[in-house]
């Protein structure tokens, strides 16, 4: 008998690139689990060897995974493969039981060497992929669900920055993806921001027929937490209010962008952020831009810092005219995957 693998990841793309780097010479038994709910069910039916487990999920995530794992007693090796790089969670990861973090994407011969590491790998010849492997393989992805995961590796880089910039940790959502018209568009900004009055910083890009804008908005409650944690005693002004969203937005915009453009192989060219609205009503961010938005494909992150009251908004959204282009540049990078 092979050593039973279990990876739990809520996006297709992301198991089957996981499935793929596994040495071809570990003889192994592949399944497949889509939240840590699901997980932890099926490590109580049948005991697993190794548990590569995601962090960012619906129903259960990573770390109620490994909290719940504790309560077993005979509990798999845990592998985090995660696209959040923040230091406090690799540490919190460890501390709560697992044997070692892992980035995405990963890569075939740094798996290899990690698992020769845990001791979890013993090389074999006689080693076949399984049927599980090879029907995951052959699956094929929506733009959605290939774009969702590109944004959740981009998500966990630019958390990463602002995370150690701050010396706080940034809680993480599952991305949303979403074609809407400018009155779902609404709706989906009004649910998340939940408050009377928000600010906003508004930036375009453009490269490889691809055209779309970075929306960051932020409850006008986070002003004074995000004031403190940046150091600035004064933002009683909407010149220090605007220095502070403009900061802010270079640090989370920048390198999310640079981590989708790496992933894509494209070089966005970028213009000037611009302060869209400041102290407004969702309605009338809209407004501002409803001529050009109409229908547009929107991809959704709400980033929030633990123990502070600061929740910010980041949306791309993305001309209809570039969606074929897209999706055409997603379907080959769910091929390399």
């Amino acid at each position: 008998m092979g050593t039973r693998v279990l990876i739990c990841d809520d996006s297709k793309m992301a198991r089957k690139q996981l499935a793929k780097v596994l040495p071809n010479d570990w003889n192994v038994e592949i399944e497949f689990a889509e939240n840590g709910q699901d997980a932890l069910e099926q490590i109580a039916a049948n005991a697993f060897d190794v548990l590569f487990l995601d962090l960012n999920m619906p129903i259960k995530d990573g770390y109620e995974t490994l909290e719940a794992l504790q309560g077993f007693s005979q509990a798999p090796v845990v592998i985090v493969v995660s696209g959040d790089v923040q230091p406090k969670a690799i540490e919190r990861v460890k501390a709560m039981g697992a044997a070692a973090f892992h980035k995405k994407p990963a890569a075939t011969e740094d798996i290899r060497t990690l698992l020769l590491e845990l001791g979890v790998f013993s090389p074999n010849a006689q080693a076949s992929v399984t049927p599980n492997d090879v029907a995951t393989a052959a699956e094929s992805f929506t733009l959605q669900e290939t774009l969702q995961e590109v944004s959740n590796i981009a998500m966990g880089r630019a958390a990463s920055v602002l995370a150690e910039m701050l010396n706080v940790f940034i809680k993480l959502p599952v991305p949303r993806v979403n074609i809407l018209e400018v009155g779902e568009l609404q709706m989906a900004l009004e649910y998340s921001v939940k408050e009377d009055s928000c600010s906003a910083v508004s930036q375009g890009f453009v490269g490889s027929g691809i055209a779309f804008e970075a929306l960051l908005i932020f409850n006008d409650s986070s002003f004074p937490d995000m004031a403190t944690l940046l150091g600035m005693t004064d933002v009683s002004s909407r010149e220090h209010e605007t220095e502070l969203l403009m900061d802010v937005s270079s640090v989370l915009v920048g390198p999310f962008m640079t981590a989708v453009g790496k992933q894509l192989n494209i070089d966005f060219s970028h213009g000037h952020p611009t302060l869209l609205g400041q102290h407004v009503k969702i309605a009338d961010l809209i407004n501002v831009k409803k001529a050009s938005w109409k229908r547009t494909l929107a991809v959704e992150i709400v980033y929030e810092v633990e123990n502070y009251q600061i929740n910010c908004d980041l949306m791309l959204l993305f001309t209809e005219d570039s969606v074929p282009t897209l999706e055409h540049l997603l379907s080959f990078l769910a091929e390399d995957e």
